[in-house]
């Protein structure tokens, strides 16, 4: 029975084959155009794309080259699955395919498909973000032309999560002028990050590393000017605070606010 199957299996895979192959050399242009569909249903779709490539420019500006323009890219868009070179195509054709057939009722997934490529390009956050910038500007754009559209969840949460993403490098960004020791650079820096990102997550740590940074910076100042960097410090501390009284972080910026205090005590003398 097994051998039997295994047959069976075989053969459909030789007319396949075949079928391929004879649309291939064909000069019929509806032959290469039912067996790419018929490749496209069985997820054959690196062969599919072969064929519709062949006929793609005997249907352009034809009512009939709707369904083959959006197969074409729909295929290229499977096959960034299972590989993300595909993506890059498939985001090309499909923002094509939106902005050709404007009437389709296949446009609305196309734009959705054409941002989601764009999504599933992002890199991890400390690459190029640019990939992800375009992916927030195509999702928020669908989102605006589909707002009751079934893909709007799935938009939202892919702008949430890119969002987070951009905000995180830029964090991790602005944190390097702290950890180098550039304090202040590094106060400048988390304030222009603060008012860059607002409803970042990312707030509370900003303060927090904007209060280090202004802390150690008076601390290591010269006499005529560390009064006045002493005052920046007590600032970011109670902005800090007025943010989160609670902050996870609390514990070790009161230790330097001690410091602070004390520091200060010796001015109001």
């Amino acid at each position: 029975m097994n051998k039997l199957l295994t047959l069976l299996l075989l053969l459909v895979s030789l007319v396949s084959c075949n079928s391929f192959q004879k649309a291939l050399k064909s000069n019929d242009i509806a032959e290469k155009n039912n067996v790419a569909n018929e490749l496209f249903e069985k997820g054959k779709y690196s062969k599919a794309i072969r064929l519709y490539d062949q006929i793609t420019p005997s249907y352009r500006g034809k009512p009939q080259g709707e369904r083959l323009f959006y197969m074409n890219a729909k295929a290229l868009y499977e096959l960034g699955k299972k590989s993300d070179a595909y993506y890059v195509s498939a985001a090309y054709q499909l923002g094509r395919f939106a902005a050709d057939y404007p009437a389709s009722e296949k446009r609305e997934e196309a734009l959705f498909l054409e941002a989601e490529s764009y999504y599933k390009l992002s890199p991890t956050y400390s690459l190029d973000q640019d990939d992800s910038d375009i992916a927030l500007s195509k999702l928020q754009r669908f989102i605006d032309v589909f707002p009751e559209s079934s893909y709007v969840e799935k938009a939202n949460n892919y702008v949430k999560e890119l969002s987070e993403k951009i905000d995180y490098k830029a964090f991790e960004i602005a944190k390097q002028y702290y950890q180098i020791g550039n304090f202040k650079s590094a106060i400048k820096v988390m304030d222009n990050f603060i008012l860059d990102h607002p409803g970042t997550k990312f707030k509370e740590e900003a303060l927090y590393y904007k209060f280090l940074a202004a802390h150690d910076l008076a601390m290591n100042s010269v006499e005529n000017k560390k009064q006045d960097r002493l005052d920046v410090a007590k600032k970011a501390y109670l902005t800090l605070i007025k943010f989160n009284e609670s902050s996870e972080f609390k514990e070790q910026a009161d230790k330097k606010f001690v410091d602070i205090n004390n520091n200060l005590q010796k001015y109001s003398n």
